[in-house]
């Protein structure tokens, strides 16, 4: 981890990073850290929307879940898992029947925030600076926002954690979200546990009180009742039911007792927290009347991880099982292109708008479709310059099937964990899945769901033309897609706009990436480089750290394992291994083509360069 201070106009005080504005730079031991820092800003978007009037315009609450896979939910015929009110949310909403996502996190949100391929915005990984989508991508918040709309989001982002990236770059007035992906990853603020934590709200660190679901949907209320003034978009993004598995024990004693196993069952009570909490805010929107002129849209971000046990080729049983859990009968899960891992329910709920009543759209839809179709829901002015790789999907809402033609999606996954990224370009026919109606190709093998929904009985023999035809759609998809594969999307460090950039081992390109906490804590090792833009000239100081400044630990301290309480959190793998104790003598740093080294002492918390930079790109080391 790196952190480099802005010292513009040879002001040897200005902009010196301080905790109260963000968490300090991680990286892996050896390596420490560099924080960047720069202030506060909202960049509302792209200019050129018509203005239009915001009465009687719905609320929009766009709920979406974090590893809760198609069957992790009654409604979808999972027996064990109890989901009373989403169940009741499926009984009253329109239904996209088979709708998909990306296989995993970050992609997911990309491409649902864009309403474009996730690759084309720029977004192929969870990691390694490739989860950043391009400045110039048009995100659904600022069309909201310069609209009419108060915009905010609550939960997990994913996208980001430095200018540009940070949702109040993105649209989003107001904002409180964790860091990373997944608590304790490293650009977390060291030590979250889910319970009373510091996540950062609009980009400054506070600590809140409460359970992390409880918390986000608290907070979504608090936002919707400040103003009856004017309309809100809420982006509600629980990091639930992620692992790791840490939840309270009386969620998850009911299915210790029913004898599911005690993993399964944690990811279960995640499952029914978030479900106790829907009912909760369906219930507020019904007892303030806003109930009819909100719309309520909720989907899983990709496949399952606990909620099921698969076979040797990734193939699920047929039918449920307390010991082995239920995928819908669907082959594979997160991170798969088999149907598992990316088929994810999609349930659209507005009475005012005529979406009261249970009923399936059966047509093949996605993530993509969504932004173009609250936008036209909602009476907006699309973004002007802005290729929708989704489609409006309001005459299907409507009823309106005539002219719908049949469509051809792709999804890949570009996922590897525990490898070195190197530049982290996209990798050419990894793990992907052409659909079309019944169809899909996944590599080479086709399927017909209809008569195979397991997928288990490859038919491209059989089918030799509509196996070509859609292998031939996939090389003309990566061809649109892929251009750009190159380029890194850099973070910015501008002192006019954040006062405290921190990079972190999680964000570099090159080796092993140190993920979490606990690899930083355990000591993997590994190098890299960031990609950064500098947005100044000026004399600029960078701190090197080995531990996070909430921490202040010298470079060569061993803090302890986080703690465990059983009522509380799963026991992590990590917990036993010890903390790696680095004896550093000497740190350096390399911005460009310049390597400045100096000589360590231990007991510092931290290692400090100042040196003078011209505006431009750089590769920071």
């Amino acid at each position: 981890m790196r952190a480099v201070i802005p010292l513009l106009d040879h002001s040897m005080a200005c902009f010196y990073p301080s905790t109260t504005v963000s968490a300090s730079a991680r990286s892996a031991p050896r390596l420490f850290g560099m924080a960047v820092a720069l202030m506060l800003a909202v960049w509302v978007g792209s200019c050129g929307y018509a203005a239009v009037g915001a009465a009687g315009r719905p609320n929009v609450i766009l709920i979406v879940t974090d590893d809760q896979g198609y069957a992790d939910m009654g409604c979808h015929g999972n027996p064990f898992v109890a989901t009373p009110h989403l169940d009741r949310l499926h009984d009253e909403s329109v239904r996209l029947a088979d709708f998909h996502v990306d296989p995993t996190c970050s992609p997911t949100r990309a491409a649902l925030l864009t309403g474009r391929y996730a690759a084309r915005t720029g977004v192929w990984l969870t990691y390694a600076g490739r989860n950043y989508p391009r400045r110039e991508e048009v995100m659904i918040a600022e069309v909201f926002r310069a609209q009419g709309y108060r915009t905010a989001v609550f939960g997990k982002w994913h996208l980001g954690d430095e200018y540009p990236f940070r949702p109040q770059d993105r649209g989003f007035e107001t904002s409180l979200v964790h860091r990373g992906g997944v608590f304790g990853e490293t650009p977390d603020y060291w030590g979250n546990d889910y319970y009373d934590d510091v996540y950062d709200r609009n980009g400054r660190p506070e600590r809140v009180q409460g359970y992390c679901t409880d918390v986000w949907f608290r907070e979504a209320i608090r936002f919707l009742d400040a103003d009856d003034d004017a309309p809100a978009f809420i982006y509600l993004a629980t990091n639930a039911p992620h692992g790791p598995l840490h939840v309270p024990l009386e969620e998850v004693r009911p299915y210790l007792e029913a004898g599911i196993p005690e993993r399964r069952a944690r990811f279960y009570g995640m499952i029914a927290s978030i479900d106790r909490n829907l009912g909760r805010l369906r219930e507020h929107l019904r007892r303030t009347g806003r109930d009819r002129d909100t719309l309520l849209v909720f989907l899983n971000d990709n496949g399952t991880t606990f909620g099921v046990t698969l076979n040797r080729d990734q193939t699920s049983d047929p039918h449920p099982s307390r010991e082995r859990g239920w995928n819908a009968g669907m082959r594979g899960i997160k991170g798969s292109a088999w149907e598992g891992g990316h088929r994810a329910a999609c349930f659209i709920h507005w009475p005012g708008g005529g979406f009261a009543e249970g009923r399936d759209i059966t047509e093949l839809t996605a993530h993509i479709d969504l932004m173009p179709t609250l936008i036209e829901l909602c009476g907006l002015q699309p973004p002007r310059g802005v290729a929708f790789d989704g489609r409006s999907l309001v005459p299907l809402l409507r009823g309106e099937r005539d002219g719908w033609s049949e469509r051809t999606l792709v999804v890949h996954d570009q996922s590897r964990f525990g490898e070195p990224v190197g530049e982290g370009r996209m990798i050419r026919g990894k793990e992907f899945a052409v659909m079309r109606g019944r169809w899909r190709l996944v590599g080479r093998e086709l399927f017909n769901l209809l008569e195979d929904p397991g997928q288990r009985h490859d038919v491209a023999r059989a089918y030799p033309q509509l196996a070509a035809e859609l292998a031939a759609a996939y090389d003309a998809w990566w061809a649109s897609v892929s251009s750009g594969n190159e380029r890194h999307n850099p973070i910015v460090i501008d002192p006019s706009i954040q006062q405290t950039v921190t990079l972190t081992a999680q964000g570099w390109s090159g080796d092993t990436v140190p993920y979490s906490q606990e690899h930083v804590r355990t000591d993997i090792g590994g190098n890299g480089f960031w990609d950064v833009e500098i947005a100044r000239a000026g004399r600029y100081a960078f701190e090197l750290r080995r531990w996070p400044r909430e921490l202040d630990l010298p470079l060569s301290a061993a803090p302890p394992p986080p703690p465990h309480d059983p009522a509380r959190h799963e026991r992590l793998r990590t917990l036993d291994q010890p903390t790696g104790v680095v004896e550093a003598v000497r740190g350096w740093l390399k911005v460009g083509d310049t390597r400045l080294e100096r000589p360590v002492d231990p007991k510092q918390t931290g290692i400090r360069f100042v040196l003078e930079l011209p505006a431009g790109r750089f590769r920071v080391w």
